[in-house]
């Protein structure tokens, strides 16, 4: 929520000039206002929106910078980005490893998981997604290139390279830049009306087990907005936020997966837990011993230099080594650390915790229990076919056969 509104507000002021902060109140408040009387169905509807803004945003965008733009050849060699880079050979192990643990917390895509009617639906839903996807990114990928080698990035002064698409957008005609401002706008509010339905039916669902009025879950996400639209303001960059929720979920879903299998019957949430907090603290550690101290170990943790720094401190060199974290030359060891040292964390939780269950187990003369299989049965295995119901306002509730999103993954 954070990203999607402070994206809102750079990508107004880079194209209209205009204070974002007034299109950001606006759309609090105008979603707020929707989702609460339509529920997560509402959500569907927008979904349908944006899809047809983005197509008609990637046409639009072909055709006129197609037209309008012009390339300096000049700034084509001096810009080096068809070359190799470290940073280019890095992003291919950071940006999957980011991305798909990320998923594993956005709210939104295990929604609509539960919500198809079969798993061929949702084989299939995915399949389509993959490839619009795929095609959407690589063409608004592309505009990065484009808006060097025009001129229009960095900028006078320097705008962040998160908006560089609509940098070139900028110097377009003036009717382009006011229908991709519109589409940039519904585009934002879709996404973010998205995550208010996700916050509203988690918290009434997972938290309080259904048994707390609606209403008062929604005035709860409702008190939240307004930190977040502070954060967002006051936020210099989009890509450090996407990083640090990056960041934790590479540290808590690997040994968050580990007990997704059944022949890990043992793993428990307590390694889950020690784990996801020791590979934060494993990255404090790596930053700490590479740096020097532990200022800057602990700014690692909070990618203040983003990706875009000329060492490994975002990735490792050689990160780890079994047992001993041996650190060389580097700024980008914290998406190496982040994972590995989470499962290193979790093995030693779950060897403290075999430990203690047997020395406890040994004083009272009991046999321990750490190994035992836990009960199964229809009320405790997780069914494909089942899919979670709904309340009169769309959002997924939990019922006998249908338990929790965060039942379902631990």
């Amino acid at each position: 929520m954070v990203a999607e509104l402070s994206a809102l507000q750079q990508i107004i002021n880079a194209l209209t000039g205009l204070n974002g902060l007034w299109a950001v109140i606006v759309q609090c408040i105008v979603t707020t206002i929707y989702t609460s009387l339509g529920g997560f169905r509402i959500s569907f509807i927008t979904d349908n929106i944006q899809g047809a803004m983005v197509v008609g945003l990637l046409i639009l965008g072909v055709i006129v910078v197609g037209v309008e733009t012009h390339i300096d050849k000049n700034l084509v060699q001096s810009s080096d980005l068809l070359g190799a880079s470290l940073l280019g050979w890095q992003l291919i192990y950071i940006l999957p490893v980011a991305i798909l643990t990320n998923d594993f917390f956005i709210s939104g895509f295990w929604l609509r998981t539960f919500a198809s009617k079969t798993d061929k639906d949702l084989l299939v839903g995915t399949s389509i997604a993959t490839v619009a996807v795929a095609i959407i990114l690589t063409l608004v990928g592309t505009t990065g290139l484009l808006a060097a080698w025009t001129g229009a990035w960095p900028g006078d002064p320097p705008q962040a390279g998160s908006i560089a698409f609509f940098l070139l957008l900028e110097q377009l005609p003036a009717w382009v830049v006011g229908i991709v401002a519109v589409m940039t706008v519904s585009l934002s509010t879709a996404a973010f009306d998205s995550l208010q339905s996700a916050m509203v039916s988690t918290g009434s669902n997972d938290l309080f087990r259904n048994k707390l009025n609606l209403w008062w879950i929604r005035l709860a996400v409702v008190l939240i907005i307004f930190p977040v639209a502070v954060v967002a303001l006051k936020s210099p960059s989009v890509l450090q936020i996407y990083l640090i929720s990056d960041l934790i979920s590479a540290s808590s879903i690997p040994v968050l997966v580990v007990g997704l299998s059944s022949k890990c019957y043992w793993w428990r949430g307590f390694e889950v837990i020690a784990g996801g907090l020791g590979g934060l603290l494993t990255v404090f550690i790596f930053g700490t011993i590479y740096y020097g101290n532990a200022q800057e170990g602990a700014r690692l943790m909070l990618l203040e230099q983003s990706l875009y720094v000329d060492d490994w401190s975002a990735f490792g060199k050689r990160v780890l080594l079994i047992t001993v974290l041996h650190i060389t030359d580097g700024n980008k060891g914290a998406f190496v650390a982040a994972p590995l040292g989470g499962l290193l964390w979790g093995c030693a939780a779950f060897a403290l915790r075999v430990g203690l269950q047997w020395a406890v187990g040994r004083a009272r003369g009991q046999r321990s229990d750490a190994f035992n299989r836990p009960p199964t049965g229809p009320s405790s295995r997780v069914r494909t076919t089942e899919r979670a119901s709904a309340n009169e306002n769309g959002e997924p509730v939990a019922s006998a056969k249908s338990p929790s999103i965060t039942g379902r993954l631990i």
